[in-house]
Parts: C-alpha cells; structure tokens; sequence
C-alpha cells in the first residue's frame, strides 16, 4: 500500500470542522475508494480474521459508533493494546450500517477525532451519488404544482400495485432541494415496480420545468427519507381510504391538495 493510499483518508480528515459539509463530504468520498480508503478498525475481542473478532463500541448521544484509527502511526498514538484489523471503509460501511452502527475516526485525538453516523456509512455502502447528503433538512412541500398531485393520484389509482403515496420537500446539505415521492407497494415483483416506474413517467410531465422529482421505496427501513415520510407525512393518495369512501362522493385523496394541505410543516433531519 503506498504511502498517498495511506494518507488519503488522513489528508481529508484533517479539513474537517464543524459546518464544513464540502470537506466531510470529501472524507466521506476517500472512505468509499477501495485501497485508498484504508483504516485500522479496533478489536474488542478476538483477532483480525477470527469468527469471534469484534469491534468496539462507542456511545456518543445515543448512538452507537465503531471506533478506528486513519494509520499506524495513530495506532501507536492512541495506545490501544489489543488486536485491530485493517479493512476498507467501503467494506467496514457495508458491515456497520444494517445494524444502524457509525465509525468514529481517532477517537484519542486532540478534540476527539470524527464520527460518521450509520446514515452516512449507508451512503458510502450503496453509492455516494445515490443519496443525498446530510444532515437533511425535511419538511412537508410548500410548493404549488396541483396539477402534478391531480395527475400522480389518478395514474396511481389506475396502478393496482400502487397502495399510496407521500411526499416530502428534502434540502440536502450539499446540493439543490427536491421534491421526494414515497411510493407503498403491496408487493415487488418485476412487473409491479415496473407498473409503477411507468406511472411515474406518465406522472413527471405535469412537474414544473427544473423541479427535480426523487422516489423513494416506502419499505426501506433505512432511508432518512422514508423515515420521516413514515412518522410526519400522511398519504395524498391512499387506495384503501379511497376504496372505503361513501358511494357517490369523490375520495379527497384524489383531490388536488392545497400548499402544505392542513397539516403545519414538520423540520426533521439527522
């Protein structure tokens, strides 16, 4: 391993303060580079390769993180005196991120060293590009484009696999907001969520020009989106109530929904 690979992640991490997402999202970035995201993950128990190998444990406000090391020299600094293995973060963010665990660099250094939330890890696990950046500012939308909720609702209601539908107005940290639609299917097959993708491209020609329009999959657990769509953000469309309403009157989740439709906006994030 050369000594530019080595650093890589070292180089990065030093640029990183508070408020200064562009060099976290660089550190995050150097991570995710096979190689040259190198780190020394710490081994509470077992060693490196051994099916009893585990790693430490942090808890910083309530969330659990895995400490590590950016180099051998700071694994000579930090005093640990058990095993470690080194890994990629790739690989380590992959492992770390199901069981909602973060990584914390350098713990014993001067400040307390850097910790990526499980959130983040999952970006590097499933591509950087795909999912925006955090910490994410969400809300419900307050932009007027009843057209496009009139026509999503009513494709929607002729796509049986389709169950409903929420929405949320996500402001990345890094890079311009957007408009997400969370989609509940009663099942995956190929053919339903080809169903839907087709509803969806029926749908987008009523979306203003330059709005940006994102899905998201209702059944990932592990999406900040589809978290805060769960417990914020009650469906616009939603098959059952429809099916359930009084012959004769028209369901209102078919009905286009005024600016933030009654409901006062709810900030989240992580």
């Amino acid at each position: 391993m050369s000594a530019t690979h080595s650093g890589s992640v070292e180089h990065t991490l030093r640029h990183v303060t508070p408020g200064r997402y562009d060099a976290y999202e660089a550190l995050l970035r150097a991570l995710a580079t096979p190689s040259a995201g190198q780190i020394w993950m710490l081994l509470w128990h077992g060693q490196a390769g051994s099916p009893d190998a585990q790693y430490g444990d942090m808890e910083v406000d309530g969330c659990h993180y895995a400490p590590c090391v950016t180099s051998a020299q700071e694994l000579s600094a930090s005093g640990w005196n058990r095993s470690y293995e080194v890994v990629d973060g790739l690989d380590v963010a992959r492992t770390l991120y199901p069981d909602h665990y973060g990584l914390w660099l350098n713990p014993h250094a001067p400040g307390g060293g850097v910790g990526i939330p499980w959130l983040d890890l999952r970006r590097i696990a499933t591509g950087l590009d795909r999912q925006p950046a955090g910490p994410l500012r969400l809300t419900e939308p307050g932009i007027e484009i009843p057209q496009f909720y009139a026509l999503i609702a009513q494709h929607a209601h002729r796509t049986p696999a389709l169950r409903s539908l929420r929405r949320a107005w996500v402001q990345p940290a890094l890079g311009a907001p957007y408009l997400a639609i969370g989609l509940d299917l009663y099942e995956t097959s190929p053919a339903a969520v080809d169903s839907v993708r087709a509803m969806m491209q029926r749908s987008v020609g009523a979306v203003p020009e330059g709005l940006p329009v994102s899905t998201v999959a209702l059944t990932d657990d592990h999406d900040p989106v589809v978290m805060w769509m769960r417990a914020h953000a009650r469906p616009f469309y939603d098959r059952e109530a429809h099916a359930a309403a009084p012959a004769g009157r028209p369901a209102p989740q078919l009905q286009a929904p005024a600016p933030g439709y009654g409901y006062p906006p709810v900030h989240g994030g992580y």
